[in-house]
Order: C-alpha cells, then sequence, then structure tokens
C-alpha cells in the first residue's frame, strides 16, 4: 500500500492566516489535537510545508497503523 502520514493538529489555527486555516481544513483537521492519516504523496507534503509550524507528522509503514 505504500507509506502514510499521520498529522496531528498541535497548535490552533486561529490566528494563522487564512490560506493555513483553509489548507487544515483541507487535511481534515478542525480542533486541536485532531489526528488524521494520509497517504503519503507529493500533494499532501506541499499542503504540510504550508502548515508545518502547526502540525507534527509521523510516517507510518503500512504495517504500522
Amino acid at each position: 500500500m505504500g507509506k502514510q502520514l499521520r498529522i496531528r493538529q498541535v497548535k490552533s489555527g486561529i490566528t494563522s492566516q487564512r490560506r493555513q486555516r483553509d489548507t487544515l481544513r483541507a487535511l481534515g483537521l478542525r480542533h486541536h489535537q485532531d489526528v488524521v492519516i494520509k497517504n503519503d504523496h507529493p500533494t499532501i507534503r506541499g499542503m504540510l510545508r504550508v502548515v508545518r509550524h502547526l502540525v507534527v507528522v509521523e510516517e507510518l509503514d503500512a504495517g504500522d497503523e
């Protein structure tokens, strides 16, 4: 299946720029401490670069879930 990313929002996006809030929402993160698992893809990596100060990312192998 390939690698996956566990993305956890560790800071609130309330005072962030609109683009960053929209990126959090597009990743599926709505609240502080939300966790989502996404497939590792260049598009997702680009979105994470926009909000890198608000999230923590952990790489998972197929059997780590």
